[in-house]
């Protein structure tokens, strides 16, 4: 963890991925679940890959139902499509998709905090610090999917707050794919301590009470992970 004084264990850090605790046939699940995941966001696994139960419950050791809930969790997070007599396949990628999703974070996300800032809770830029300092430290781990996961559990945490419980899985699915895409779109060696430390001056309007640099401020973190150019979000600065 961060060496920042009084920093938090990573056990007691702010979680909303579901990363700790399992056991048993969950545990197999989430094993086969996070294995597959990584290979999906890192592009390992194409768009369009085949994933056969059979052959990924020789690979993990486990049994077909258990790769079966792992597939049905990827689906979910949008990372895999299953199509009947099709099979399971990787999910595309595409850039006109990503733009959608980076509108809807867009929206979701900028509205979100508005409210959060009206009645925000004691821990809320406790937990954001130790976020950002997660991420942080899994920077210079040189751990992008730990950063990444980190990453989408500090936005959720923020948005928790804003007490909008139904829209969180749609923001979650708009978080991995902006990771996933921002990643399939890399040309060069990623800068993960830079990628962690964009979060602080969120951190710092938010711990000010400034809604309106709060909303900014966020506005800019989510237009600039990915350089689409001036008309992402109609209307707004970049």
């Amino acid at each position: 963890m961060s060496d920042r004084p009084g920093s938090p264990r990573r056990s007691d850090l702010p979680s909303l991925s579901g990363r700790n605790g399992r056991v048993g046939p969950i545990a197999r699940s989430a094993a086969a679940f996070d294995a597959l995941k990584h290979d999906i966001m890192l592009g390992d696994l194409p768009a369009g890959a085949p994933l056969v139960e059979l052959e990924l419950a020789a690979r993990f050791g486990c049994s077909q139902g258990t790769v079966r809930e792992a597939l049905l969790q990827l689906q979910e997070e949008g990372l895999v499509r299953r199509r009947g007599h099709r099979g399971t396949q990787v999910s595309d990628c595409t850039a006109d998709e990503a733009v959608e999703m980076f509108r809807v974070r867009h929206q979701i996300e900028c509205a979100g905090v508005l409210r959060v800032l009206r009645k925000p809770s004691r821990n809320l830029v406790t937990d954001l610090k130790a976020l950002v300092g997660a991420m942080e430290d899994a920077a210079q781990q040189d751990d992008e999917m730990e950063l990444a996961a980190f990453d989408r559990d500090f936005h959720r945490r923020l948005f928790q707050d804003a007490d909008l419980p139904a829209l969180d899985p749609i923001l979650h699915r708009c978080l991995i794919h902006n990771h996933r895409f921002k990643i399939s779109r890399s040309r060069s060696e990623r800068d993960l301590v830079l990628t962690a430390q964009r979060h602080w001056p969120l951190v710092a309007a938010i711990e000010a009470g400034d809604g309106a640099a709060a909303a900014a401020s966020l506005q800019h973190h989510i237009a600039t992970i990915v350089d689409f150019g001036p008309n992402v979000f109609p209307g707004a600065e970049q």
